[in-house]
């Protein structure tokens, strides 16, 4: 297949299964997301209280605020600190035991979105994707929770290397890139979750997942950077929603993120299907050419 056919038809793909369910599916994302948003800052509490790390639960809260257009966070940052501050003791337990399944949930649904990408039906038991899905959300919290402490050393070490050694500022240059950690950080996250949730049979080293992953990181960072000025055009919005015209902002952020998301999962659905495709041929190429022999 010429290049310009296969990125025709790679592009077709996508747009199919966007158009098919793919506004669906971001529809459930943005509902989901402020659904299982506070849930899963109370599990992160709860697991940084175990580790002896109070103070995690407010910065995991904090780096997120930082990844959301500021009309989103000032919707969401008062009401997140209020449930955390109220949870304390068995109840921040039970919270977070409910957290995790709630969570879950969410982590289900973007296994569905990528199934249907792939076009594969689920072949075990519920609870097990369920336990896959609670192995998941905890080990995503630690994984957040390391980051955390690592970005934490870096400060402290740009810090000490321009207090104490002035004279070392190609160091001090190299510690400062470390501030472009949450866009790095979202990459991975993502990838994390593209790998860990598409279908077993899709999963090994030849069908790519990182195109989607980069995908939805940068559709994700663009949200962000011009959902404000187009918030600022549409000046009227807030006559139109009243109270609820914060919630709708973060609604709608929450669903041009999902359906970037959606887009992600068909790209890389579509890049497998091609690798398919290609393995197909190359294999009844190959039964012809012993056929002619």
């Amino acid at each position: 297949m010429r290049p310009g056919s296969y990125v025709r038809e790679i592009g077709r793909r996508v747009i199919v299964g966007v158009l098919s369910d793919g506004f669906i599916h971001a529809g459930n994302l943005a509902y989901l997301s402020l659904v299982t948003l506070f849930p899963f800052f109370i599990v992160a509490a709860a697991i940084a209280r175990l580790f002896g790390r109070t103070d995690e639960g407010s910065h995991a809260v904090a780096a997120f605020l930082r990844t959301v257009p500021p009309s989103v966070s000032h919707v969401l940052q008062t009401p997140i600190n209020d449930v955390l501050a109220a949870r304390s003791g068995s109840l921040l337990w039970f919270g977070a035991v409910v957290g995790v399944w709630t969570t879950t949930s969410f982590i289900e649904t973007i296994r569905d979105i990528l199934r249907r990408a792939y076009g594969v039906r689920s072949q075990r038991p519920f609870w097990h994707y369920r336990l896959w899905s609670i192995g998941l959300t905890i080990a995503s919290l630690l994984l957040v929770l390391a980051a955390f402490s690592f970005q934490v050393a870096l400060v402290a070490a740009e810090q000490f290397i321009v207090r104490i050694m002035p004279f070392a500022t190609g160091a001090a240059s190299a510690v400062s890139l470390t501030r472009i950690a949450p866009s790095l950080a979202l990459f991975i996250a993502l990838y994390l979750v593209f790998f860990s949730l598409t279908p077993r049979q899709y999963r090994s080293g030849k069908f790519p997942k990182w195109p989607g992953a980069v995908f939805t990181a940068g559709w994700w960072l663009l949200v962000t950077a011009l959902l404000p000025g187009i918030l600022g055009i549409l000046t009227n919005y807030d006559l139109t929603y009243g109270s609820l015209a914060g919630v709708m902002i973060a609604l709608i952020f929450f669903f041009l993120v999902g359906l970037g998301l959606v887009v992600g999962a068909q790209l890389n659905a579509a890049l497998a299907e091609s690798e398919d495709q290609g393995v197909e041929d190359e294999a009844i190429g190959n039964n012809a050419e012993g056929i002619g022999a």
